[in-house]
């Protein structure tokens, strides 16, 4: 995958060969993944920034969590580490923790903030259509607030290591769009003693029955092009609905929830001039804006979606801006 734009107005691109998935007669995918996978590690000998392992969410609904804490772990009688809940992108219907660059870009995080990073293993479409990872959104919460309540019996990295007072949820593009909907339903949710203090959406995965320009502009996007991001909304939103459904048009979750959205906690957003879905991302922004929601966005001119993945200075800027609104929202005194 490469940089592009394009100012076509329509577009020849085959959704199924680019996103190479085939599906399947019974509503299945097949999905022929050209980002490898990798193992966790959880051996300090190795030379990672972070060290990493799965643990079960539910064993039958097949979801699962991998922990990542910096490489070597910082003593636990030390000052603990803030914790990022983070979802992984991939249009609600490719990839997991375990696909490469998800896994890279958590053991960053994890080694440079220095935090400890949760990334949940969610259940993916079109076997299992929205809001399903909105429930696994959930129950990962649900799982933090028993881990944190309940030391004796929690996983011995969480035990000695996560400030359970400082917690963020994260998501990366369609992960970004599932870190909204679950930083919203967890409004419902007791979590004490976990104390959700901000969320970081980085170029969130959102869009609309009617076109933005930038979706008009970059149609043929070699990163997202139009029939590509139209395909995952196809077979991830619930049968029967179009792009104006609550999951997919801010400016309908803006209806639904209305005040409830002034309720969020602090929020970063990232993203680039050249993704298709910038204009919705800034609607959101303006949203959240509208409603006295703090926000932090930053939106370079020269990205394009999923920049971090191929251009270094890119994915250390997203690290470093991650650090700076986690380290201002924990320690609110500091000059960070």
């Amino acid at each position: 995958m490469a940089k592009s734009s394009s100012s076509k107005q329509n577009s020849t691109i085959d959704p199924y060969k680019f996103l190479k998935i085939k599906l399947n007669l019974n509503g299945s995918l097949t999905r022929n993944y050209v980002v490898p996978t990798v193992p966790p590690s959880s051996d300090p000998k190795d030379s990672q920034p972070a060290l990493s392992r799965d643990i079960t969410l539910n064993a039958a609904a097949k979801t699962s969590i991998r922990l990542f804490i910096p490489n070597p772990p910082p003593s636990s009688s030390t000052t603990k580490l803030p914790l990022i809940l983070y979802f992984h992108g991939g249009g609600f219907i490719l990839y997991h923790p375990s696909s490469l660059i998800f896994h890279h870009s958590c053991s960053t995080f994890a080694a440079e903030i220095p935090a400890f990073v949760a990334s949940v293993d969610y259940r993916l479409a079109p076997e299992h259509r929205l809001p399903a990872a909105y429930n696994d959104a959930v129950e990962s919460l649900l799982w933090l607030k028993s881990q944190a309540q309940n030391p004796t019996q929690s996983d011995p990295w969480i035990r000695d290591h996560v400030d359970f007072s400082k917690c963020f949820i994260m998501g990366n593009s369609a992960g970004g769009n599932i870190a909204y909907f679950a930083a919203l339903r967890a409004l419902d949710l007791d979590l004490s003693p976990v104390k959700i203090e901000g969320l970081l959406l980085n170029s969130p995965f959102f869009s609309g029955a009617r076109r933005t320009k930038s979706e008009l502009h970059l149609i043929n996007d070699h990163i997202l092009p139009l029939p590509a991001g139209d395909l995952m909304w196809t077979l991830s939103l619930p049968k029967g609905a179009d792009r104006d459904h609550v999951y997919c048009n801010p400016t309908v979750s803006n209806a639904i929830y209305g005040e409830k959205i002034r309720r969020l906690s602090r929020t970063f957003v990232n993203g680039y001039g050249g993704d298709p879905l910038v204009d919705k991302q800034k609607e959101l922004v303006k949203i959240l804006e509208a409603h006295g929601v703090h926000v932090e966005s930053y939106f370079c001119e020269d990205g394009y979606h999923a920049v971090e993945i191929f251009d270094r200075s890119k994915a250390q800027a997203l690290v470093d801006y991650v650090k700076k609104f986690i380290l201002s929202t924990v320690t609110p005194q500091s000059s960070m």
